[in-house]
């Protein structure tokens, strides 16, 4: 018989449940340790040294929301990374589970439990740890290096893999414009990587998220005591980026006000710290991106004219995913790969049927909405392949003309049965999917005897 390894840790305020599990546990790892809350948590992680931590979710029972177990959960992971979390709830909670993943859980078990479900996670969870631990020097946090640009067959994004090819190599100045999600950041950092500035760093400011009073500090830098707390001197974003790219996202969101410095330290190719006289010349290659009409914007006094010329050397418009349909089932099919590894899903492909509504989907979020789509597909998944099922349709984009308004009974009889399947039964879902409210599909529910 092979001997027990592994060091599980329970955290769980039930007595009954820390005694099942004193019982099963020991059968198949060598040490297990139970504690009914995490105020002895820090202390047990330090002396127990566990490979893994099995969370409850709730430790008070008259709060139910998992809030507890999302937060502990986090903690762990910042204290000791190498430690995998497997969350405990009996609250199957979909947004839940997710969450707790995305957070850096290993994975989740809904209770009441499956003995060889619980020891397979279990099993795999330490097996990962160990791996994690014998790992030498190098850095292991759990991430992936940046993914390249996905260009897919379209036409649109053909194009525009050659316009890259030709620009890459040169200093032009970029506009990269395209609605939220569609991967403007990617097509930056591609732009960046062909260059021949691959070598130096590429520097991303989102401009839309600087406060005003620290938009000049944040970008040009500033000197010791330029302000109260400017107990040191800091190094600006175009410093940052000197020899490298500068990526300017949201570039439509910075007031006009300031519009003006960043045109002068465009247009100078230097800055003056806050605070500082001497100006320091940069050297950078200037990449910008909106989801924004900078034109309209210009038209409507918002966006200074000149500022807008001298980004826009080469324009470039990513295309809404709606516009690339051909794309999305081989993005999909990427995105389904990358977290069946990432989440241990044994998944290779997807079924005709979800494809054909992943196809037909509005995606009014694009690539980032069809990403964390078929992430939490991925997650709840418990075949071979992503089903129609597997996809939460209430959080993907819906289907177009799946609204049953102003179609004949029998016609939407057959589409409340399709959208109740789907949905798994979920009303509030299905809903949603058809375009009614919750008591309009009640009253025809009971109209068709559902």
């Amino acid at each position: 018989m092979a001997s027990k390894v592994g060091k599980i840790l329970v955290v769980d305020d039930n007595l009954g449940i820390r005694r099942a599990l004193e019982i099963l546990l020991p059968m198949h790892f060598a040490e297990v340790k139970t504690i009914p809350s995490p105020a002895t948590l820090v202390n047990s992680l330090e002396q127990f040294r566990p490979d893994v931590v099995l969370l409850d979710m709730n430790f008070n029972t008259s709060i139910n929301t998992g809030n507890e177990g999302l937060y502990w959960a986090g903690e762990i992971k910042k204290m000791v990374p190498e430690v995998e979390v497997v969350l405990f709830t009996a609250y199957a909670d979909i947004a839940l589970a997710v969450e707790g993943m995305k957070r850096g859980a290993f994975d989740f078990i809904v209770k009441p439990w499956d003995n060889e479900k619980l020891i397979e996670v279990l099993t795999a969870a330490r097996d990962k740890a160990r791996k994690a631990m014998k790992r030498d020097a190098r850095s292991d946090s759990g991430t992936t290096a940046e993914s390249p640009m996905f260009w897919g067959s379209s036409s649109a994004m053909k194009a525009i893999r050659k316009t890259m090819d030709k620009i890459a190599p040169t200093d032009a100045t970029v506009l990269i414009t395209g609605e939220n999600g569609t991967g403007k950041d990617v097509l930056a950092r591609e732009i960046h990587t062909h260059s021949l500035r691959s070598g130096k760093p590429m520097v991303a400011v989102d401009a839309g998220a600087i406060t005003e009073t620290l938009f000049e500090s944040e970008l040009f830098g500033h000197v010791k005591g330029a302000f109260t707390d400017a107990h040191a001197d800091h190094v600006g974003k175009f410093e940052q980026a000197d020899g490298g790219t500068l990526f300017l996202d949201e570039i439509g969101n910075i007031p006009l006000h300031l519009q003006a410095k960043l045109l002068r330290a465009i247009q100078s190719r230097s800055i003056v710290r806050v605070g500082g006289s001497e100006a320091k010349p940069i050297n950078i290659r200037l990449i910008c991106a909106t989801n924004m009409d900078l034109e309209q914007l210009v038209r409507e006094g918002r966006f200074r004219e000149d500022l807008y010329y001298r980004i826009n050397t080469v324009h470039i418009a990513l295309p809404a995913l709606r516009e690339r349909k051909e794309d999305i089932v081989p993005l999909a099919q990427m995105f389904l790969e990358r977290f069946a590894e990432k989440y241990h899903r044994p998944l290779t492909g997807i079924a005709p049927e979800a494809a054909a509504m992943l196809t037909e989907g509005r995606w009014s979020g694009n690539i980032r909405e069809l990403q964390n789509c078929i992430e939490k597909a991925v997650i709840l998944s418990d075949g071979s392949e992503l089903t129609v099922k597997d996809i939460q349709l209430e959080q993907a984009a819906k289907p177009v003309g799946t609204t049953i308004k102003a179609v004949s009974e029998a016609e939407e009889e057959r589409m409340i049965r399709q959208a109740m399947d789907r949905t798994d039964g979920n009303i509030s879902a299905a809903a949603k999917m058809l375009g009614v409210s919750r008591p309009t599909l009640y009253a025809k529910l009971k109209k068709y005897g559902l």
